[in-house]
């Protein structure tokens, strides 16, 4: 089947294939879907690389839904594109198993659990400013450290393994800590790509495969011409300190469209647009990025407590559904219109090269979020760096969950304070 067929007279239509393409097993209902994805949802502890096991394990070996080389190729387009990876393999999962109902319900399940807890989280903040809330808050800071820190040096290790892309990740640390603001974000990335096609051009994709869904290249294009129109009005919405929901939505559409690597790496982008906008503190930001470390669910759910946090003058829920919707919209649209043309994409030998220059400048983004506001929003005693050193130690060596993480940090903080 090739990539760009669609069904005769229909070229927009998109629908699951008869067959999944990897099984032979028919597809199936939305409930089937939002039942397996629920209970990721429910159970998928440790950040987006973990989700990516979570996903193989139930998915590829234990219902077969997919096989090892589309599993592999999905994951190849996902990374490709900006958003959340592992969100984005489980919408398409959901589509080739079960259409757009399938997506939706996948989509739905995987996410609901965290958004609704981190909800929750940010009606409980009021009353965690003081005593041994303040310490616990302050423990959800060090979490992050550990976190970042953890991240980071695996993100180094994959995406920066030689000279020139090392390179291009300290000029992007050099360039964003100098210049402090979104727009020079946007062109870190941007020439990280151009320098990748001049300084990456050995590297290569591997081969292409098709997907078990049917999309006409007219939809693929709308696809593309929604996400960028999108992307166009939320460059060009103002940021004031006084937000409203357009401003909201606008802001979380620009952080999900341009998100490469993966959940931590939204960090950068949303502490621009929220916190240097002064719509929330530095402090809420840092601790609200913490508590989702504890859960299950994808780490863009954050956008729920940020959204909830948000001065609007309407329920804390509009603005965590108006966040939460703006986030993972952009990635899922270029899903859909990368989907049908990967095959060919992927062939491309400048494709490879520019997105390892742009995922070099993403490792770059990420060491200068760490340094500001994570390490100089968490940092205020010599404890503070023992216990997250202690943490990060327990992390890396002994490979426990991130859960176990925020019980070390936020318990050695409330004990400290107890004590003190």
């Amino acid at each position: 089947m090739s990539g760009t067929d669609a069904r005769p007279g229909d070229p927009h239509e998109l629908h699951a294939a008869p067959d999944s393409g990897s099984s032979g097993r028919p597809e199936g209902g939305s409930a089937e879907i939002f039942r397996a994805f629920l209970k990721l949802g429910l159970t998928s502890f440790g950040g987006p690389v973990a989700h990516l096991g979570y996903l193989r394990d139930e998915f590829v070996q234990r219902r077969g839904w997919l096989d090892e080389a589309h599993f592999a190729q999905l994951l190849a387009v996902c990374q490709f594109l900006p958003g959340p990876a592992s969100s984005q393999m489980g919408f398409a999962i959901g589509l080739f198993r079960g259409g757009w109902r399938g997506a939706l319900a996948a989509f739905a399940a995987f996410t609901l659990p965290s958004a609704l807890l981190m909800s929750g989280f940010a009606a409980l903040a009021p009353y965690l400013g003081h005593g041994t809330g303040a310490a616990a808050v302050h423990g959800l800071k060090l979490v992050a450290v550990v976190v970042v820190a953890h991240s980071l040096i695996g993100m180094m290790r994959q995406l920066t393994p030689d000279l020139p892309r090392a390179l291009i990740a300290i000029g992007t640390v050099a360039l964003i800590l100098s210049a402090g603001n979104a727009w020079m974000q946007l062109i870190a990335i941007a020439l990280g790509g151009v320098l990748g096609l001049r300084l990456c051009r050995d590297v290569r994709m591997p081969a292409a495969a098709t997907f078990p869904v049917r999309l006409g290249v007219r939809a693929a294009g709308g696809f593309l011409a929604v996400f960028l129109a999108g992307l166009g009005a939320a460059l060009w919405l103002p940021t004031s300190a006084t937000p409203t929901i357009a401003a909201v939505a606008g802001a979380f559409y620009q952080a999900g469209a341009l998100v490469f690597g993966g959940g931590h790496v939204v960090l950068p982008l949303l502490q621009h647009t929220v916190v240097d906008a002064g719509w929330v503190g530095s402090d809420t930001f840092l601790a609200g990025y913490g508590a989702a470390q504890a859960l299950p669910g994808p780490m863009f759910s954050v956008a729920a407590f940020l959204g909830a946090e948000v001065p609007l003058g309407v329920p804390a829920v509009v603005g965590a559904v108006v966040a939460l919707l703006a986030i993972f919209l952009p990635g899922f649209l270029l899903l859909l219109a990368a989907l049908p043309v990967w095959a060919r994409l992927a062939r491309h030998r400048l494709a490879a090269s520019a997105m390892a220059g742009t995922n070099a400048a993403v490792v770059g983004l990420l060491a200068a979020a760490f340094y500001d506001p994570v390490w100089t929003g968490g940092m205020r005693a010599p404890a503070d760096a023992a216990i997250a050193a202690i943490g990060f130690v327990l992390l890396v060596s002994a490979r426990i969950s991130a859960l176990w993480i925020v019980f070390w940090c936020v318990g050695a903080k409330v004990a400290m304070h107890l004590m003190g």
